[in-house]
This record gives structure tokens, sequence and C-alpha cells, in this order.
């Protein structure tokens, strides 16, 4: 597995946790991703993806 790193490597390298690399990882919000099994390789030059969540905590409502 040449030119991928693991959670743990794609962690260090971005400063944020495992688990929330993994649930990028199965949203698909990391380009180039493979799964191997149970594992996720991801590739080394891909870049941190931007982070969507709601910060502020002012949630935004659909008009109906």
């Amino acid at each position: 597995m040449e030119n991928y790193i693991t959670l743990s490597e794609a962690s260090q390298k971005w400063g944020i946790s495992e688990r929330r690399i993994r649930t990028l990882c199965a949203e698909g919000r990391i380009k180039g991703v493979t799964r191997f099994g149970k594992a996720w390789a991801i590739p080394e030059n891909t870049e941190k993806p931007a982070d969507n969540r709601v910060k502020t905590g002012k949630y935004i409502k659909k008009q109906t």
C-alpha cells in the first residue's frame, strides 16, 4: 500500500481525531479514500477536507 496513509497518520498530520476521519471517510468527503476490509487507506497527498459542521449553535431552518 504505497502512497497511502492510515487513519492514525492522517490524524497526526491534520490535527483531528481518528474517529472524525473515519466519519469523513464513510461520508465520502476525503478524495481517493479506499477501504480494505475494515481499514481505510487515505492517499498521502490528499488535502484535509473542510469542516462544514455548524459551530455557532444557530441552525438554518429550511423553508417549506
